[in-house]
């Protein structure tokens, strides 16, 4: 309802303004801080004080008194504050909120009609997947989720770097030695830590061994190397056979978080079908071609990039930025959108990319990238060298650990003896746990480097992940105290969109047809306006891909349920049967807008904490 109160304010001020022959383009919409008792407010009369000649608050006053309230239907109210103008709620605004939220796909935008291609983590399939890089698939995909349930048709891509050298050493390192040639066992019982081992003995190889030996070695490093380059079949399955074991390791973590891909993109698919070889002669036609340093460049400072931009070696062989043009041209052959999730490092490549594109003829508007910074733990900035650093399945299992250890630590006596059993426990500690970590982590602006911290991430009394679990839990046990929550077959499909994560199944069934009035305590109004918001957060948070906006959010729904629960009961026995319907009502719109939130997140909602 905030979305349509918004037009509806929007289209009423703009024929004010024309009345009063006041023409601007901005009219100054925005959220008035939370001592304002309106839900919408205008700052236009500051933008319009020197046209009309009058000082703001006049002006403003000018607007209130042209505005006519029974024209509109969702606001009861216009009132000028100063220079401002305020729009309070009609009742209408909180009866259609109410009904809207007690449809569990509430907050879902309608379909726009358009595809989006979101590329993220693509880490090297090298070996595990290194703790650092987790803000990748975290923030990937919360942008995917966020973008679904704003309408759009997702598809979520891996790139996988599988024609660089490091996976022509990977390749050569399995082929040429055995499990007794290797130092050590693998850290876990999967694929991508038993074969790392062999890229990590052959690096060290080329390292320390014989200059003949390693000059026999570089020279079958750089035969894979070509015949990846030429396209020939029986390299490209040698190398494949090590890149889709790593990957399926790999998978196998992150579907852990989870973060799961629509499709794996090779980048031997652009050499083997002659796509690069097609965009490489274009490359050398542009004005910007030089040959410079034994390989073709391309000059940007023309467009104020300094660096060149290297696209072609010395013997003809590509680079994976060559490479990676190729897969963007064909992104925009095939979708209408494209966004790529990318590490702060990559910010001058992602400017070259981008200029290149457009150099080529590429219209590049429906590009864009989401930088962000990288994860640190309090001893500092982790290692990705020579296996050193944390990998993120050791974050996720201390995560786990911690959260069962906090669950049982607030399980009173009669949770431990008849309410949750070990199975519940563990079902808890995984989705508190892994819910933790991811929270914390997509929570923060992206472009801000974050060290991640386990006592705020698993507190449950600040506004972290299980503060918000657990109004959600809170939600779930009043309604099935109520009778109004039922378990729901797992086949059902009326689960929203964007859900990525395992969550309770169970379906609300209520009194749809109560009476909003009811619902008429300052608390009760607060959360029914704070409900009223989420499908704009969703619509502001798709717009300028920030699923940061949507943590924000849960954290001032959580408050604003919190506010509720402490001073309007709901099942006491002296409560009105009609506003115990509407009070429950209320109930159910607040566990699908905070179900739904958590679930663009990626962090699970649990029936039970």
């Amino acid at each position: 309802m905030f979305l349509s109160l918004r037009t509806e304010v929007e289209k009423a001020l703009g024929g004010a303004l024309s009345a009063l022959e006041f023409p601007t383009d901005d009219l100054g919409i925005e959220e008035p801080p939370e001592d304002v008792e309106s839900v919408l407010a205008s700052s236009v009369a500051f933008r319009l004080a020197g046209e009309a000649g009058a000082p703001p608050p006049q002006v403003a006053g000018q607007l209130a008194d042209e505005l006519d309230v029974d024209d509109l239907e969702y606001v009861s109210e216009v009132r000028s504050q100063g220079p401002y103008l305020n729009f309070l709620p009609s009742d209408a605004y909180f009866a259609e909120t109410l009904g809207a939220a007690t449809d569990e796909r509430y907050g879902a935008l309608e379909d726009r009609g358009e595809s989006v291609v979101v590329e993220h983590t693509s880490a090297n399939p090298t070996g595990p997947v290194h703790v650092g890089r987790a803000r990748n698939p975290i923030i990937g995909d919360a942008v995917s989720n966020l973008l679904e349930y704003a309408g759009y048709d997702v598809s979520r891509h891996y790139y996988v770097n599988d024609a660089g050298r490091q996976m022509a050493v990977f390749t050569w390192a399995y082929e040429t030695f055995d499990e007794s040639d290797l130092d050590d066992d693998p850290e876990r019982d999967r694929i991508e830590y038993d074969l790392v081992r062999y890229y990590r003995h052959g690096n060290a190889f080329l390292e320390n061994a014989p200059e003949s030996e390693v000059e026999a070695a570089e020279a079958e490093i750089e035969s894979i190397m070509r015949g990846l380059e030429a396209g020939e079949e029986t390299t490209y399955e040698r190398v494949s056979e090590v890149v889709d074991q790593v990957l399926s390791g790999m998978t196998a973590c992150l579907e852990r978080l989870p973060a799961e891909f629509d499709e794996f993109v090779k980048e031997t698919r652009f050499m083997r079908d002659g796509s690069t070889d097609e965009l490489v002669s274009r490359l050398k036609a542009l004005d910007e071609a030089v040959y410079e340093e034994e390989a073709w460049q391309l000059d940007l400072s023309e467009q104020g990039i300094e660096k060149n931009f290297v696209f072609l070696r010395s013997d003809d062989t590509s680079l994976y930025a060559t490479r990676d043009l190729a897969h963007h041209e064909w992104k925009f052959d095939n979708y209408d959108r494209a966004v790529t999730v990318l590490g702060e490092d990559h910010k001058l490549q992602a400017r070259q990319l981008r200029t290149t594109l457009e150099l080529l003829g590429t219209d590049t508007d429906e590009l864009r990238q989401v930088l962000y910074s990288y994860v640190n733990l309090p001893e500092g900035k982790m290692s990705t060298r020579r296996g050193t650093g944390v990998d993120l399945d050791d974050l996720l299992d201390e995560a786990i650990d911690r959260a069962r250890e906090e669950v049982e630590d607030r399980m009173d006596d009669r949770i431990r003896d008849d309410d949750l059993d070990d199975e519940d426990v563990e079902r808890i500690a995984h989705q508190v746990g892994i819910g933790a970590v991811r929270y914390d982590i997509v929570s923060k602006q992206p472009t801000k480097s974050i060290t991640f911290e386990w006592d705020q991430a698993l507190d449950f009394e600040a506004q972290s992940a299980p503060y918000v679990q657990y109004v959600h839990a809170r939600c779930c046990g009043i309604l099935e105290e109520g009778g109004a929550l039922q378990t729901r077959d797992e086949t059902d499909d009326a689960r929203p969109p964007a859900e990525a994560v395992e969550t309770d199944t169970a379906t609300v069934e209520i009194e749809r047809d109560v009476d909003a009035d009811l619902l008429e305590t300052d608390a009760e109004r607060d959360l029914l306006e704070t409900i009223a918001r989420f499908p704009a957060v969703v619509d502001e948070a798709a717009d300028d891909l920030e699923p940061h906006r949507v943590a924000t959010y849960t954290r001032e729904f959580a408050d604003r349920f919190n506010a509720f629960y402490r001073e309007c009961p709901v099942l006491a026995d002296d409560v009105d049967p009609e506003q115990r319907e509407a009070r429950l009502a209320l109930v159910a719109a607040s566990r699908h807008t905070v179900s739904n939130a958590l679930s663009i997140l990626g962090v699970a909602a649990p029936r039970s904490m």
